[in-house]
């Protein structure tokens, strides 16, 4: 399963061998050369340590933060969501579900069924989101009549069988399109998220688009719970959620997932041969996407002397957890730490760009980091037994292990936020378990964008439940308080592309005729007749329409 380490296991005598060994490490080393290695000694906190590197340079490839328009003012719920489940998704959603109740109702499967737009979609995804807040056992219980447990909101939007026939047919990909893949299966070309990898994809793209995550950025696993048998389940002993799906995410400190990616068997996902963890942390952190300086905090499954460094040539830093028997590990028992140790007790070695450090607490921490120090001064308290009872005492912590403590909970945070208040209900396909999931990943992204935009307004930030009650209002087309529809909103005036240039010569329109795009930031002739702002409008560059496709 994925608990195997796909470069360890062969014991701790020979770690200069093979990628990622030590600095002048051959192929084959006499016992007497390994014991004159300067790696095959530990050494103590009080050591100096001439290897620091200097300070990264942070060169992010767009400004970090919340993403143009949405970085504009206070948005609210409803329009910060429609970034993720935007036109383009709304489409994708009518056009594949509608196929596929004509498919299955020329199969003989008896229902009734009008063609779907985006509106009632919307209202389908606010009756979700709905239920995520107010929670029953089963979906039939918020159509329930004639006892105390009625809730009569739901039916005002759209009747129990409307619903269950959504939720029994809504698709994520081209009907016509997935039944050509099912006959690829057993080949190589079989694509075994060919039902959800549409949504995926734009789900992905809009996660990268709206958001640039800061300096600091984690790589981990995340699970989502599901009980249909497919080959794609790992078995995760160390994890609350065992059995499920599994989600290598890529998020930002504040929790925001600004990448993700879905295991489908081990086999199928190391094209490049260096292992599994190695190809996942590669795929996830992309230099073009986003920039260099960026430090990538990871735990023991994906920590190796040959990731590390390979992060180290894209211009990223690295820091994570180690699984000793690793290759380029070292596991010399010169001077390291033992059982006797005291607790706060820092011993390091330094293989030229790697620093791996050792820090007795509880138990024993290895951490191993390319742009750290080994030790700042930085201490913690602790409680320890005496006779009299239990002290409080003051130990040093390394530099490694404080850091790692406030970067690497990203993923971790984003999954206690996606717990609450999650969309996810029990169901027989493992593709609607997705389809929940990426709908949480859209709603928590949202609240953090929103806790994000309202700290740099100096604005008190919504509750989850409170964003999440918005949103579905939103969505439903209703008042929060009175469950009324909505009034329509003011005539306004057609927001129409007009030229920059106003009185200027045919000889100045070249510089003085044009302005800054709000969005990207170029030269542009073009401007909005009601916004009064510079927006890009070429074929490839169409910053126009991305402007005002939420207004």
């Amino acid at each position: 399963m994925m608990e195997v380490e796909e470069e360890g296991g062969r014991g701790g005598r020979c770690w200069q061998r093979g990628r990622g060994g030590g600095a002048g490490g051959s192929p084959v080393s006499s016992r007497r050369d390994r014991s004159r290695s300067p790696l095959q000694r530990w050494r103590n906190v009080d050591e100096p340590d001439d290897g620091v590197p200097p300070p990264l340079r942070f060169n992010p490839r767009r400004t970090p933060g919340v993403q143009p328009p949405l970085d504009m003012g206070d948005p609210s719920p409803g329009d910060i969501f429609s970034h993720f489940y935007d036109v383009p998704v709304l489409r994708l959603l009518c056009e594949c579900t509608n196929k596929n109740a004509e498919k299955n109702q020329q199969a003989g499967k008896k229902f009734t069924w009008t063609t779907i737009s985006p509106g009632e979609m919307k209202q389908f995804i606010g009756l979700l989101i709905y239920m995520s807040v107010l929670e029953l056992p089963k979906i039939s219980d918020y159509w329930r009549q004639d006892t105390i447990f009625h809730v009569p909101f739901p039916a005002a939007v759209m009747t129990r069988d409307r619903f269950m026939a959504i939720w029994s047919n809504i698709h994520m990909s081209d009907p016509e399109k997935t039944a050509e893949e099912e006959r690829k299966k057993g080949t190589e070309e079989y694509d075994h998220l060919h039902r959800v990898r549409p949504l995926m994809e734009l789900i992905r793209r809009s996660c990268k688009a709206i958001y640039h995550p800061g300096q600091h950025i984690s790589v981990n696993e995340r699970m989502v719970a599901t009980k249909p048998r497919i080959n794609m389940k790992p078995n995760m002993k160390a994890k609350p959620t065992k059995w499920g799906l599994k989600f290598f995410v890529l998020a930002d400190a504040n929790g925001y997932t600004v990448d993700f990616m879905l295991y489908t068997g081990e086999n199928k996902m190391v094209p490049g041969g260096e292992g599994l963890a190695f190809d996942v942390v590669t795929r996830l952190v992309d230099k073009g996407y986003l920039g260099s300086g960026h430090i990538v905090y990871t735990d023991n499954f994906y920590t190796s002397p040959l990731l590390f460094r390979h992060l180290s040539q894209q211009g990223f830093g690295a820091c994570g957890t180690y699984r000793q028997g690793r290759i380029g590990v070292p596991t010399t028992p010169g001077n390291a730490l033992t059982n006797q140790s005291s607790r706060g007790s820092i011993r390091w070695i330094r293989d030229g760009d790697l620093l791996f450090v050792k820090w007795m607490d509880t138990r024993e921490v290895s951490l191993c980091s390319t742009v750290h120090p080994v030790y700042n001064g930085e201490t913690v308290h602790r409680w320890q037994k005496t006779g009299d009872g239990q002290k409080r005492i003051t130990v040093p912590r390394p530099t490694t292990v404080g850091e790692y403590s406030r970067y690497m909970g990203g993923v971790e945070t984003s999954d206690q936020v996606i717990g609450t208040n999650s969309m996810h209900r029990k169901t027989r396909g493992w593709p609607m378990t997705i389809f929940q999931h990426l709908l949480d990943i859209a709603v928590t992204n949202s609240y953090i964008l929103h806790e994000t935009q309202s700290t740099n307004m100096q604005a008190r930030p919504l509750t989850r439940q409170q964003f999440q009650e918005e949103l579905a209002a939103h969505l439903l087309g209703v008042t929060l308080k009175t469950g009324q529809p909505n009034p329509p909103p003011p005539p306004t005036r057609h927001h129409l592309p007009v030229p920059c240039s106003s009185g200027q010569t045919k000889g100045q329109r070249a510089s003085m005729g044009r302005r800054r795009c709000k969005l990207c930031s170029r030269n542009t002739p073009w401007k909005c007749d009601v916004c009064d702002v510079g927006l890009c409008l070429v074929p490839d560059r169409n910053c126009y329409w991305q402007y005002h496709q939420n207004l």
